[in-house]
């Protein structure tokens, strides 16, 4: 049987992030501050096979020409003294 627990003292920005990301998920605030617990306390464990399948699917959206490393020095640099 699920347990209520009571928060006291929320910081207000704390409140606001919360509040923010429950309407953006579309859960109420309890829902989303149980989906934060979670996620935290009782991260899920991937298989190396879903990791692969991971990577693969992150490196079929990239170009397939390749990249240009001048380009991407550039890149890297900007902003930088």
């Amino acid at each position: 049987m699920p347990t209520t627990i009571t928060l006291k003292g929320i910081p207000d920005d704390l409140y606001a992030r919360l509040k923010s990301a429950a309407d953006v998920n579309h859960r109420s605030l309890n829902s989303e501050v149980i989906a934060c617990l979670e996620s935290v306390l009782m991260p899920r464990k991937a298989t190396p096979a879903q990791h692969l399948a991971a990577i693969r699917a992150i490196r079929a959206r990239l170009p397939q020409d390749g990249f240009d490393h001048a380009e991407i020095d550039a890149l890297k640099k900007h902003g930088r003294p």
